[in-house]
């Protein structure tokens, strides 16, 4: 059994009839940072919810392991007990709750994974200080923890609340599913030194991503390239420079079977 390691074997996953993954398989380890590209609807995003155990998202084959344990098995808040977290590409609103109440219950939940409904929360005056220092460091203005969660929210604040939970929640594996998507180059750099500040090497890190400026303060260990529902290139931070600069078509002419995927997956959509 390999502790701290998030182990994907020959994973494939199903939407809503369909399969989208076809044996995807990735090692993460903790304190390592890995980019995820390759063009819209490859299936990256998917990978995300799938590890995460979106209910949409349905395992028909293959593992997704942490410490001897086969996440497919797990609701998804036993997921994130175990410590896994994604950063969602499109937040959802939750209109009455307040950023702060529903951050202290996710962390209450997180850090004593045998909580039941109705056990204390963590104290208020421990996750004042923290959450205030979270803040501080993210550069957030603290009535931003007043407010309903993502409720009138802009793309930035959404993904800054995102990068927020991920710093109060510590977990050991984070998904960051292009957290910089609809964001200018200030607030996009901004992400990138945040993230770079809260993950340190306690964490293992996954980014999803379209463009290199995320990796600006997060260069990667390893990068990953998607093509028709499967990982057909792997490589340094040179290959992120490279796609971010070139595109796919290289990648398309050198894997020419994923790319008829893709163009059957893309098809497929349109119908």
């Amino acid at each position: 059994m390999m502790r701290d390691v998030l182990s994907i074997v020959d994973l494939h996953v199903s939407v809503d009839g369909k399969l989208i993954l076809k044996g995807v398989n990735l090692e993460v380890r903790r304190g390592e940072i890995h980019a995820l590209m390759g063009p819209n609807g490859s299936g990256k995003t998917t990978l995300g919810l799938a590890i995460m155990g979106h209910p949409r998202y349905q395992v028909t084959q293959g593992r997704i392991e942490l410490d001897g344990v086969n996440l497919v098995e797990l609701e998804p808040h036993e997921r994130a007990r175990m410590g896994v977290f994604i950063a969602f590409q499109r937040p959802v609103a939750i209109s009455g709750v307040r950023l702060a109440d529903f951050l202290r219950h996710a962390v209450s939940d997180v850090r004593n994974p045998q909580r039941k409904e109705g056990d204390e929360l963590v104290s208020m005056r421990e996750f004042r200080k923290e959450l205030r220092e979270k803040m501080d460091q993210l550069r957030m203005d603290p009535e931003f923890a007043r407010r309903y969660v993502n409720e009138g929210f802009s793309g930035g604040e959404m993904k800054r609340a995102e990068i927020l939970q991920m710093a109060m929640l510590r977990p050991r594996f984070a998904i960051l599913d292009e957290t910089d998507s609809g964001l200018d180059v200030d607030a996009v750099r901004l992400a990138s030194q945040s993230i770079a500040e809260i993950g340190g090497h306690e964490m293992g890190l996954l980014i999803i991503t379209h463009h290199e400026r995320l990796l600006e303060h997060n260069p990667p260990d390893f990068t990953h390239v998607m093509l028709g529902g499967r990982i057909v290139e792997t490589g340094g931070r040179e290959l992120a420079e490279f796609l971010h600069s070139s595109g796919y078509e290289e990648i398309r002419r050198k894997y020419p079977e994923a790319a008829a995927e893709e163009a059957s997956m893309l098809a497929e959509r349109t119908r």
